[in-house]
């Protein structure tokens, strides 16, 4: 919240200042905007032995944003609700960087933002239409990730260059890049291990409102501590016959897994509608603990979860009152370790009502399919009251 009023206070600053000397100057701070907002929900599920409903604040975030001396774009978000599954209750920085914006076909953007990995990971949680971002997302793109790193939101410190080009005859760009160096280590983190990730994506649009894109992410993720002594067959070695007491290594190192992603999207969003479907894919295994209090510094590694993991998705998003009320339909695929023994499959019909351009009334029915599980089906339904300002 300092950084969010220093800003406002050096804008308003500014402004004043021009306002009172009448001579042309270069205005430093511009089109300064203030914007939020909240998110609650209330969900409820029948699974066998972990059944549950309860209400939730599900997100309040608050941001300010404008221009610096016309060509720089930048932004500062925090999120101000309290988080109860990582690194503590504290609100927390999610948005911190500028972005220079001279060219169309060349921009660097450096700070902390979105990886440009998928089409879904850097849309907005609102306008991206269900009760979350799809499993692979959410697992494959640094939200609650499968290597173990904390609850990142998608996003890494880093820099990244951009842009669109090739212009048709009614001045369309056709084609759009964006490649990035990053830290590796999620939000608010320095790097641990001096590698770095490299993630970038392309698409081309062929027509208005349609894309076509891959993308591809090598890095890796790293922290210091200790781990389980394992043998040839990734089998934990124990000081004991009754396998109670596992061998860890004696000195305090850090430990690196490597990473390789890929992904494959396609979106129609146009004349109301959206359409969109993608396949992500990893290689690389994760840490048996995730991330929570920042302090963790167990580097077992999880080998019983495989060092592959894919999802796919395919969602629609249809009007039956255009620009009020939509159908919504989603089939959500995850498989922890590329095998459809482990898959986890949602199947979600819902409708999504706006009352002008700034609240959204969202309801959804979920089958889910769990292999993993000894009972593998069970329901949820998700409703959600969003406001933004």
């Amino acid at each position: 919240m300092k950084i969010l009023t220093s800003l406002a206070l050096a804008a308003l600053a500014t402004i004043s200042a021009s306002a009172q000397d009448k001579k042309p100057q270069i205005q430093v701070l511009s089109d300064i905007k203030f914007s939020g907002y909240v998110m609650s929900q209330f969900q409820a599920s029948d699974q066998e032995d972990k059944e549950s409903n309860s209400f939730n604040i599900r997100m309040v975030r608050m941001a300010l944003e404008g221009r610096l001396m016309q060509d720089f774009y930048w932004k500062v978000q925090i999120q101000a609700n309290g988080n109860t599954s990582d690194l503590g209750s504290s609100p927390r920085m999610v948005d911190a960087f500028a972005e220079w914006q001279k060219y169309d076909a060349f921009k660097i953007k450096a700070g902390q933002f979105k990886r440009p990995f998928s089409f879904e990971n850097p849309m907005h949680p609102i306008t991206q239409g269900f009760m979350g971002y799809a499993q692979g997302i959410s697992k494959l793109s640094g939200f609650s990730d499968r290597v173990g790193e904390h609850a990142s939101n998608g996003r890494d410190i880093g820099v990244q260059i951009q842009g669109d080009f090739l212009k048709n005859e009614a001045g369309r760009n056709l084609v759009h890049y964006q490649i990035g160096v990053f830290n590796g280590q999620g939000t608010n983190q320095k790097d641990v291990d001096q590698r770095k990730d490299i993630i970038g994506g392309a698409w081309v649009m062929p027509i208005k409102g349609l894309r076509i894109g891959a993308f591809g992410w090598t890095g890796s993720y790293a922290r210091k501590g200790t781990w389980k002594l394992v043998d040839e067959n990734h089998q934990t070695i124990y000081s004991d016959p009754e396998k109670k007491n596992p061998v860890y290594t004696k000195d305090s190192k850090v430990r690196s897994l490597s990473m390789n992603r890929y992904a494959f999207s396609v979106e129609y969003a146009a004349n109301d509608w959206t359409v969109r479907s993608e396949y992500i894919h990893s290689q690389g295994y994760g840490f048996e603990k995730s991330m929570s209090s920042g302090k963790e510094t167990d580097c077992s590694i999880n080998y019983a979860a495989g060092d592959k993991a894919d999802g796919f998705y395919a969602l629609m998003i249809a009007p039956v009152v255009s620009k009020k009320l939509y159908a919504k339909a989603r089939y959500d695929l995850y498989r922890p370790r590329a095998e459809w023994s482990t898959s986890k499959t949602n199947y979600e019909i819902g409708a999504n009502y706006w009352i002008g351009k700034s609240i959204m009334i969202g309801a959804e029915y979920v089958r889910v399919n769990d292999r993993s599980l000894k009972k593998h089906n069970y329901n949820m339904v998700d409703v959600e009251l969003d406001v933004k300002f």
